[in-house]
């Protein structure tokens, strides 16, 4: 179940995230005034960070979520800690999706991480697709467990035979449960702060129902909710569909997603799975019912899961040389206040109005807060706020408070913008509203620009070269996209289906598959990916 699902992992992942930064060589901000931090500044770029975005993205990319205060490395490879600032944003999503299932009554749970080896094997097929990645637990203390006992890399298989037992009749349905849990998958190549880890927290939810229309029902329901919740609060366009059979969950009947793509590295990004799995794990596990009419059946189930991954997706798409850029429906500070001294200016006046300016934002919702720290500049504290990505900040100074006003900057653009503080609030809304669609049209716009239509071979072939996502016909056969993988490896990885979109264009009468010249049967997006 899952958005980081199959090992299939592109050996090349352009975002490299191994080589940890040395603590003591490590920004602890941008300067650009006096106060301490100073002689930490890299002076290549004069912003705290020494590689741009455009220039060497994977390089980039691990620097702005340590400057950021995203994560810090541990001494395990591909284990990473999380800190507030990642952890906030974490948990303003899981408010609205938690929220939002419990509507659908969707109770939440929580099983054990460990599974024993018997079960995680009932299911062949599902569990080849994850088996290199199990972590086992084989010692207690300086004793050999006489039975190896699996990490779950996800749950099916823990869940499973507790619907059997506690699914009897049609009353008993629907089951429908979720878990916010850590999941672990250990073996793979390149592990990325939050793209790919060797332990990542997520949602997963197990749903079972007497019929396959509730089910596939509830299916494009949750992927909805995975399309808001990229969207409406990471600002970040998703598309909607279906994928291939080859690139399907193991074991189940069917897979949608919501996809996303990185212009830099031309890479798609499987954002979140919703699966319909059918009745096969009922079949392997047992899980019956005695419907209306006293007959056996087994029932129909769902999972579907999003992680952690989202958070690195809305760095990659959003930040910039400067540092992290966060929507305001995620930040854990949306407004930043932060008084500007002037020889003697009135301090005591410029602080209280600045403790009075965040009071009022947050007695109205905002998530504001005000930095007093007297050992850095202003300028210092500006790139600081910069780098962590809050969306707006606030300056007050003596010509402000003379003139009962504020001067706004937004971190997205830049633009400055000095306003009253009799209509600080409703400027503030207009302000943070606009900055949260702005970086989606933004970013829309930047995806829609990586997006190319490829009829042949060569029309593909070329678009891949320019880090396209790419828009081909296709005759949707399995042996057809195993030869796409076979065709296009190399060093920046093998082309793959990323998804059928379900807003399909048209289809004229006679288009060939851009692969085998057959007669083709829809459209499909194909491309690298992480």
């Amino acid at each position: 179940m899952d958005a980081e699902k199959k090992a299939d992992v592109n050996k090349n992942n352009n975002a490299k995230a191994e080589k940890k930064p040395k603590p003591e060589k490590k920004p602890k901000a941008p300067a650009t005034g006096g106060g301490k931090g100073k002689k930490e500044v890299k002076k290549e770029t004069g912003l705290g960070l020494t590689h741009k975005k455009d220039e060497n993205f994977g390089e980039w990319y691990s620097e702005v979520v340590v400057n950021g205060d995203m994560i810090e490395y541990y001494d395990i490879s591909g284990c990473y800690i999380l800190r507030p600032w990642a952890m906030s944003i974490w948990e303003e999503m899981q408010h609205f999706f938690d929220a939002e299932i419990k509507k659908m009554k969707v109770k939440n749970c929580y099983f054990p991480v460990f599974v024993s080896e018997s079960v995680l094997q009932k299911e062949k097929n599902h569990i080849e697709g994850f088996a290199p990645e199990v972590a086992w637990v084989t010692k207690s203390g300086s004793s050999e467990l006489e039975v190896p006992i699996a990490i779950r890399p996800t749950s099916e298989t823990v869940m499973y035979p507790y619907y059997s037992k506690w699914i009897r009749g049609h009353r008993d349905l629907p089951l429908r449960l979720n878990q916010w849990c850590n999941v672990v998958r250990w073996e793979f190549s390149n592990p990325t702060p939050f793209i790919r880890s060797r332990e990542f927290l997520w949602q997963e939810g197990h749903t079972a129902f007497a019929t396959k229309p509730e089910a596939d029902t509830e299916v494009l329901e949750i992927l909805e909710l995975y399309r808001r919740i990229y969207e409406e609060f990471l600002a970040i366009p998703v598309i909607k569909g279906k994928k291939s059979e080859h690139e399907k969950f193991a074991g189940g009947l069917y897979t949608t997603s919501v996809e996303a793509f990185i212009p830099n590295t031309g890479r798609g990004v499987q954002g979140a799975t919703s699966h319909c799995l059918g009745q096969n794990f009922a079949k392997m596990f047992e899980i019956v019912f005695e419907n209306e009419k006293g007959e056996r059946q087994m029932v129909w189930q769902n999972s579907w899961a999003y992680s952690t991954r989202t958070i690195g997706v809305m760095v990659m798409v959003h930040g910039d040389d400067k540092g992290l850029v966060l929507p305001p429906k995620v930040a854990a500070v949306q407004v930043i206040v932060i008084p500007v001294p002037y020889k003697d200016a009135d301090m005591q006046g410029i602080i209280d109005a600045c403790n009075d300016t965040a009071d009022a934002l947050c007695k109205v919702g905002f998530r504001a807060e005000v930095d007093l720290r007297d050992n850095y500049s202003p300028g210092w504290k500006y790139s600081n706020w910069e780098m962590k990505g809050v969306p707006l900040r606030i300056e007050i100074g003596p010509k402000d408070l003379a003139n009962n006003q504020v001067r706004v900057v937004r971190r997205d653009n830049g633009a400055k913008i000095d306003i009253s503080r009799d209509s600080l609030t409703e400027r503030v809304t207009e302000l943070l509203d606009d900055v949260q669609q702005s970086l989606f049209e933004t970013a829309k716009q930047k995806r829609n620009a990586c997006i190319q239509t490829a009829k042949s071979w060569d029309e593909f072939v070329e678009a891949l070269g320019q880090k396209k996502m790419i828009l081909a016909p296709w005759c949707d056969e399995e042996e057809v996209e195993r030869d796409v993988k076979n065709r296009t490896k190399g060093e920046m990885g093998a082309a793959k289906s990323l998804c059928t979109p379900f807003d399909q264009p048209e289809l004229p009468e006679g288009t060939l598959c851009f692969a085998s010249g057959k007669p083709a049967t829809k459209w499909t997006y194909w491309g690298r990916s992480y």
